[in-house]
């Protein structure tokens, strides 16, 4: 194989994860980043970091766990922090319905009962009398992933500069965009889809996995970061404005918590986040090929998920030139 120069151009979870993949299999790499920091300004920074792609079976494109189990295995190996203790979906009583039909859209899961949920969340105990248990999947803290990955590159001696927004160097063999929802000037189909999250502390819940709530009007997760931390998330908003996290979706949010567990109420709100994801009009993501330039973009809600099924198909369209290979989502 011959080792090709190639910049990759945004650190968020799409590029780094196509410059690790890149730099393992022997390709000499830089990153180039206009922000000024890892994270700055970047989707990724907002994720909640599931690695579920059952769980998204039941209301995505098949195409999602397809694409997305493998990334499991690539986050163990890549970023030690990956904890696989599965997911857990819940939902109140009176919307038991709603646990049946994610059920029916899904796989890779066992039924449990109310004492199994309290097995394995003991302070859900009594709070639910079924539950869905995904013992395959898995969960990180993005933001400690991007910096382990950031670390990694280092390692190998690849190069991230910060607070660059001039083009790659002329002499490189290839460039890889990976800007999100910036790269709409080369990719016209791209929209973005808003989503908003909320960060809490209590001391007085804990949870060892992300836990799914099928609330009525607004299906929750939340995700434990430790320390207290839990990332609260859910909202998928069709808009294309960049502001703060909206009052209903923040009210939504917190009663949605509320209802999983009480003390939620009386949590802390450390950080309350909102940005714009990059997608598609299928919402799945695509490598192409524009003006010689390699776009690997369109991630939607799958960032960390179907990052290193992105990564790989840009390591393979470069080492063997396969026009065809980008529009192979379900190979």
């Amino acid at each position: 194989m011959d080792r090709s120069a190639i910049s990759v151009i945004g650190a968020g979870v799409a590029g780094l994860s196509c410059a690790v993949e890149l730099s393992a299999r022997g390709h000499a790499v830089e990153v180039i980043e206009r922000a000024s920091a890892l994270g700055e300004g970047a989707c990724s920074w907002m994720a909640g970091g599931m690695l579920a792609p059952w769980c998204e079976r039941a209301t995505t494109d098949e195409a999602v766990a397809l694409l997305g189990a493998p990334s499991i295995t690539w986050w163990l190996r890549n970023f030690p922090g990956t904890v696989q203790k599965g997911s857990l979906v819940v939902a109140p009583p009176r919307d038991a319905a709603d646990l049946t039909r994610f059920a029916q859209r899904t796989e890779r899961f066992e039924w449990i009962d109310g004492d199994g949920v309290g097995t394995l969340e003991p302070d859900l105990a009594g709070r639910f009398r079924r539950g869905l248990f995904f013992a395959d999947e898995a969960h990180l803290d993005p933001r400690k992933a991007l910096a382990g990955l950031a670390e990694t590159l280092a390692a190998r001696s690849v190069p991230i500069r910060f607070g660059v927004s001039d083009l790659p160097r002329r002499d490189l063999d290839f460039v890889v965009d990976c800007r999100g929802l910036a790269s709409r000037d080369h990719l016209p189909d791209l929209r973005g889809v808003r989503g908003e999250m909320i960060v809490v502390r209590t001391r007085e819940v804990s949870l060892s996995r992300p836990v799914r709530l099928l609330h009525p009007r607004i299906p929750l997760y939340v995700v434990p970061r430790g320390d207290g931390l839990f990332m609260i998330g859910a909202t998928m908003i069709e808009s294309e404005e960049r502001r703060a996290v909206s009052l209903r979706s923040a009210v939504e949010l917190m009663n949605a918590a509320y209802t999983l567990h009480p003390a939620f109420g009386e949590a802390e709100i450390v950080e309350l986040g909102a940005d714009l994801r990059p997608a598609f009009p299928d919402n799945l993501p695509q490598v192409r090929q524009v003006d010689g330039v390699l776009h690997a973009n369109g991630l939607f809600r799958h960032g960390f998920l179907l990052a290193p099924w992105l990564a790989s198909q840009v390591a393979d369209f470069l080492e063997t030139k396969d026009e065809d290979l980008p529009e192979r989502r379900r190979a």
